[in-house]
C-alpha cells in the first residue's frame, strides 16, 4: 500500500470539507478502495498506485471547481468523479436558474447529466433524456417547457404519457375523463406545481395552454408552436413512437423521456430503444444518457437501484 498526500491551498479546507466534512465523506464514499484521511490543509491517500493516480486526478479538478465556483453540491461532486470528460469551463452553467417557480423557488439542472438536456435542446428539436429513476429527467423537462411558454418561444405545452396500466383503454375507469387520467398524469402534475401559481396553472389547463394527455390521444394530431415532451417512453411500442415523433410541426421542441429497467410492455421491443437506435446521429437529434450519479431523490433511491441492478431476473 503506498501513500500520497495532496495539498488543498486553493480554498479553506474547512469551507471545502463542509460542514461536519459532508463533503469528504462523499468523496470517500467515491472511492471506497482507498483509506483517505483529512488532516488540516492535507489529505492523505493509501491504496494502489493507479488508484492514487486516478484520485489525484479527480480531487485537483473537485479542488479546483470549488475555488473557481465558491460552491458545490453533492451530485455534483459524485458528477465530477464519475464524468472524466466535464469540461470544467462550461460547468458553471450548472448553476444558472431555468426558471423561478413557485414562492421563488430556484429551478436548476442539479447535475452535469441534466445540464446536457437544457444544452441539447437549445440546439436540437428532438432530445431522448434516457437513465435510471430519480435523476430528474422529467422535471428537468417540464422545466424547460416551462421556460419556453414564459419567454414566449412557444405558445403551449403538450405532456403525456403512455398509460400502459390501462391499456390506453380508460373506458371502463369511474368518473370523467380528466379523473380517469389524473392517476396516471399525476407526476406531471406535481412537477407542474412547483413552477407555476395554482391559479395560473389553473387557467392554462383550462384553456388547453398546458395539456396533459396520455399518448392515445397524440393520434391525428399536427403539434406547432408546442413543447412537447413524452414521459415514460420505455413503455411506448414501435408503432406508438413512430405515431409520436411524426406528430412533431413548425417551432416544435420535443423531448422523450425513458427508464429501460422499468418497463411495462408484456412483449416485443420498447419504442424508446428502437428510435435512439434509428436516429442516432440525425442531425437535429441529441441523446442525453443519465445514470446513477444524477439521481437527485432520497440518497436511498440510490442504494435500491443498485441492489437491483445486481438481483438476477425472476
Amino acid at each position: 500500500m503506498q501513500e500520497k498526500i495532496i495539498k488543498i491551498n486553493k480554498v479553506d479546507p474547512k469551507d471545502f470539507f463542509g460542514p461536519q466534512d459532508r463533503n469528504l465523506k462523499i468523496i470517500k464514499s467515491n472511492f471506497p478502495d482507498l483509506k483517505i484521511v483529512a488532516r488540516g490543509d492535507q489529505i492523505k491517500v493509501y491504496g494502489n498506485s493507479n488508484e492514487l493516480s486516478d484520485f489525484e486526478e479527480k480531487i485537483h479538478k473537485i479542488i479546483n471547481y470549488y475555488s473557481r465556483f465558491n460552491n458545490i453540491e453533492d451530485n455534483l461532486i459524485t458528477s465530477l468523479v464519475n464524468s472524466p470528460d466535464i469540461d470544467i469551463e462550461t460547468s458553471k452553467k450548472s448553476f444558472s436558474p431555468i426558471l423561478h417557480g413557485v414562492n421563488g423557488r430556484i429551478i436548476k439542472a442539479k447535475t452535469f447529466n441534466q445540464r446536457k438536456i437544457v444544452d441539447s435542446i437549445e440546439n436540437n428539436d428532438l432530445v431522448f433524456a434516457v437513465g435510471p429513476a430519480g435523476t430528474g429527467k422529467t422535471y428537468t423537462g417540464i422545466a424547460l417547457a416551462v421556460k419556453a411558454l414564459k419567454n414566449k418561444n412557444v405558445k403551449r405545452i403538450i405532456l403525456t404519457r403512455p398509460a400502459i396500466e390501462a391499456g390506453e383503454n380508460l373506458g371502463f375507469l369511474p368518473g370523467d375523463l380528466k379523473e380517469k387520467l389524473d392517476p396516471y398524469m399525476q407526476p406531471l402534475y406535481d412537477a407542474l406545481k412547483d413552477m407555476i401559481p395554482s391559479e395560473k396553472l389553473k387557467k392554462y389547463l383550462d384553456d388547453e395552454i398546458i395539456q396533459i394527455a396520455p399518448l392515445a390521444f397524440m393520434r391525428g394530431r399536427t403539434l406547432d408552436n408546442a413543447f412537447v415532451i413524452l414521459d415514460e417512453g420505455q413503455n411506448t411500442s414501435s408503432s406508438q413512437m413512430k405515431m409520436f415523433l411524426t406528430r412533431m410541426g413548425k417551432n416544435a421542441k420535443f423531448i422523450v423521456t425513458g427508464d429501460p429497467g422499468q418497463m411495462d410492455l408484456p412483449k416485443g421491443i420498447s419504442g424508446i430503444n428502437e428510435a435512439i437506435k434509428l436516429l442516432d446521429g440525425t442531425k437535429g437529434v441529441a441523446i442525453v444518457s443519465l445514470d446513477d450519479s444524477d439521481i437527485v431523490r432520497n440518497k436511498l433511491v440510490k442504494k435500491i437501484i443498485e441492489a437491483y441492478k445486481n438481483t438476477p431476473n425472476k
